[in-house]
């Protein structure tokens, strides 16, 4: 299968780069006071019998003068009508303003949680529930060439593990996830293009030669141990947008729409609100050769994008040698078209890369710990959205510019949650198992 399965081929990587809770306020009927006004305590006409002379003049103006009562009755009823409106907090006037207001604030509000924190499908966070991709097909051809998939001029890694081989990354991880006491533990597996970009036809013709990537991500889900870890199947929030542009056409990661949709699996998981992209600022980069551009003729390029935040970030990054510098974005918006776009993402795979938040929405005193490959580059970014700190670790490079173990640098720097996230092909490859058990010892 793909060369990517050996060690070096990592080196490409190594450049400088819930539940809706929605509510909704009732509104309480309108109660008036019903109030029997009388005729304040004067009586219409002199209850005295009148005598002869002034009965005939009388009876002439009773017409005239019951008339202009009636009028002058209506007129002080309105006016202490009104006095009590003013007067009484209480009132059906102030009602009629305190209960419109409350509406229109309590709409705005909910329509801020639902773009935030949409409400969550059980079923498809399920880790033995995985939902089949169904990407659109032309019913095109394709054809392998250099150990990749060529299809509708895109490259698809092909990927050739299987229960034996993803056993032994379960092993680690339960092993691993035991010598971190005191936190939340979590995995992430993530499905390649050629799991979600093509059709099933290819696939189960054998016209593409790849395995089951459910079938391996689901075997490794059922075999840790839920007691120390919790797995997050973003396997289901991908296949339900497998039409959208999710994967680069000419190379093997994610795009940052991708890694989006997997983070609202991870937030969804642990109940979290959701950073809203459209509160984000886009930003673009075109002419993107990936990695896997130059293994057939045809490969379209890419676009790159990725999304500032509403918030701001700081990034120290640490090389190699133990130098640390620091940026104020998570993204190097200087990279250009090419080879190394993907590099807008925390300036690629350095050793250890710390990013801190000042997002309303993290919460205070959590800090997070992720152990990475490449694939990771995209996805950490968002954890900035809920977490104080997120504190990336390269699975390749960290022991060489931390002193002390994963575990120790853990409880030096306050982390409580700890998320392994990694491509299926690392989840799959053994030497990839050796780098992350060395980052313990």
């Amino acid at each position: 299968m793909s060369d990517r399965n050996n060690s070096d081929y990592y080196n490409f990587d190594n450049y400088d780069e819930s539940i809706d809770s929605r509510e909704y306020r009732r509104r309480q009927p309108d109660r008036r006071n019903n109030r029997n006004t009388t005729m304040n305590g004067r009586p219409p006409y002199n209850k005295r019998r009148p005598s002869k002379r002034r009965m005939r003049a009388r009876t002439r103006n009773r017409i005239i003068i019951v008339a202009t009562g009636a009028l002058a009755i209506t007129l002080v009823i309105v006016l202490l009508v009104l006095m009590i409106r003013s007067c009484n907090p209480g009132g059906s006037s102030t009602n009629a303003s305190t209960e419109t207001k409350p509406a229109e604030t309590t709409t705005v509000a909910a329509t801020e949680a639902n773009r935030t924190t949409d409400t969550v499908n059980t079923d498809k966070l399920a880790i033995d529930n995985f939902i089949p991709a169904n990407p659109t097909d032309n019913n095109a051809s394709g054809y392998v060439a250099n150990a990749i998939y060529v299809w509708n001029n895109q490259a698809f890694e092909l990927f050739g593990g299987s229960e034996d081989t993803v056993e032994g990354y379960v092993d680690m991880v339960n092993d691993l996830s035991g010598k971190l006491t005191g936190m939340n533990v979590y995995s992430m597996i993530i499905p390649n293009h050629t799991e979600m970009g093509l059709p099933a036809r290819l696939k189960d013709s054998g016209d593409a030669p790849t395995t089951s990537q459910a079938d391996n991500i689901k075997t490794a889900y059922a075999a840790m141990d839920k007691s120390k870890v919790t797995p997050i199947n973003a396997y289901n929030y991908l296949s339900e947008h497998c039409n959208d542009y999710i994967y680069f056409k000419s190379d093997h990661h994610w795009t940052g729409l991708g890694s989006y949709y997997a983070y609202t699996a991870f937030a969804d998981t642990l109940g979290m609100p959701k950073l809203a992209l459209e509160d984000c600022t886009e930003g673009t980069i075109d002419g993107f050769t990936g990695s896997l551009y130059n293994y057939a003729e045809g490969i379209d390029t890419d676009t790159v994008h990725y999304w500032q935040f509403p918030y701001s970030v700081t990034m120290d990054i640490t090389d190699d040698y133990g130098n640390t510098q620091t940026y104020d974005s998570p993204y190097f918006e200087g990279e250009e078209g090419g080879s190394l776009a993907y590099g807008v993402f925390i300036f690629g795979d350095n050793p250890l890369t710390v990013m801190k938040s000042s997002s309303d929405k993290a919460t205070a005193g959590r800090k997070i710990a992720v152990i990475k490959e490449s694939y990771g580059n995209a996805f950490v970014p968002y954890l900035t959205c809920n977490y104080e700190e997120v504190h990336v670790c390269d699975l390749r490079s960290f022991r060489d510019a931390s002193s002390v173990d994963f575990p120790t640098y853990c409880r030096n720097n306050g982390i409580t949650d700890v998320l392994f996230l990694n491509g299926v092909m690392s989840a799959n490859n053994a030497d990839h198992f050796d780098s992350i058990e060395a980052m313990f010892n």
